[in-house]
């Protein structure tokens, strides 16, 4: 959501004490356009699949009648599988929505609580999240027994084809009356609709399975967030890897010997974040959020770029130290941003050496 300048200046109060800078907005001019998130689950498939059921026939007593009585026979099983499937579906259909409808109220109410404002790490809010955790874990359950049911119609459909071609064949056969030829006309039909049905239900199956699978998969990365807005006791937006309406902040320099907001004069090469490890315990990752949010939103496709940059030390004990207190920064820094839910193969880290007082640690974007 776009900050109204209001809500900009109070912003900019609480992220005085942050130890970040910002890039200036157009270092991202806005040209991909911006969509709504999705709060809701995918919505599964309403098809039932009940089987047309198998016309008795009148024993003819030639070979071609006792072959039709046979193909009678293992058509019947089939339907009778297929109507097994069917009620395997139905029933994993509701328990998904049940276990959706449990996961996104429990999530509602942790986001309510951190809308209103709470308490850093605010353990009632850990229990919540910790139960949205193992709710999401039963959809994902949910998604694995679709993928099994998957895998048993997939049977079915090879064993319909096969019956499919078998009957077809038998009107081939000679020794046949016209009684045998009538019935294998109808054993045909019937057979022809399992076969559509079947397949239908295959193809409904395979459509919600994907579909849960990237809404669990998005979920899980919302939660990742959800973990660091509890910890943090303010409530962000979505996952990063998602493409909410956030929108860019304007532009701050927060460094400590000179707490007041101003507007960078940055070229395009100039970091997104700047993040100044000057004191224990700094609180960078909602300035950092806000930042790299607003970045996807307008470049969905972009990666980034965290580089630890160590204070030019006086000997090379002290080079060394700065060196290694700048990486695990960067570490910690990348830690946040994949809990964040930003995927770990669009961030690369490298390392620098600068003139600093401090060490620090830039995030680029590329």
């Amino acid at each position: 959501m776009a900050l109204k300048t209001t809500h900009a200046a109070a912003l900019c109060a609480v992220l005085l004490a942050g130890g970040c800078s910002f890039a200036e907005d157009t270092l991202f001019p806005s040209t991909a356009p911006v969509q709504s998130e999705a709060g809701a689950p995918p919505v599964l498939g309403s098809g039932t699949f009940e089987a047309p059921g198998v016309t008795n026939g009148i024993a003819t007593g030639t070979f071609v009648g006792h072959k039709v009585v046979g193909l009678r026979s293992d058509l019947s099983q089939l339907q009778s599988m297929l109507g097994r499937h069917n009620q395997s579906l139905q029933g994993i259909r509701t328990d998904t929505v049940q276990d959706s409808q449990r996961f996104h109220g429990t999530v509602a109410a942790v986001n309510a609580r951190l809308q209103v404002g709470t308490t850093p790490g605010n353990p009632i809010l850990n229990q919540q999240w910790n139960a949205a955790q193992g709710e999401l874990d039963r959809i994902n359950e949910d998604v694995l027994k679709m993928t099994r049911l998957a895998n048993e119609v997939t049977n079915s459909s090879a064993l319909a084809a096969y019956l499919l071609e078998s009957v077809r064949a038998a009107r081939q056969l000679s020794g046949a009356v016209d009684e045998d030829h009538r019935q294998l006309r109808i054993l045909e039909d019937e057979t022809n609709r399992t076969v559509v049905l079947v397949e239908r239900l295959l193809t409904e199956l395979s459509d919600d399975i994907n579909r849960q699978q990237a809404y669990v998969a998005n979920e899980r990365q919302n939660l990742n967030t959800l973990a660091v807005a509890i910890k943090n006791g303010q409530l962000y937006s979505s996952a990063l890897s998602g493409r909410g309406p956030a929108a860019m902040p304007a532009s701050y320099d927060m460094g400590m010997a000179a707490p007041r907001a101003s507007v960078n004069t940055l070229g395009a090469d100039a970091p997104l974040v700047t993040i100044r490890f000057d004191r224990p315990n700094v609180s960078y990752e909602s300035a950092l959020y806000t930042a790299v949010k607003g970045a996807l939103d307008r470049r969905p496709g972009a990666s980034f770029d965290v580089v630890a940059v160590a204070p030019a030390g006086s000997t090379p004990g002290g080079a060394a130290l700065g060196a290694s207190t700048a990486r695990r920064n960067a570490e910690t820094v990348v830690r946040s941003l994949t809990q964040m839910g930003l995927p770990a193969n669009r961030i690369r880290v490298s390392q620098s050496s600068g003139a600093t007082q401090t060490g620090e640690v830039q995030v680029f974007v590329r």
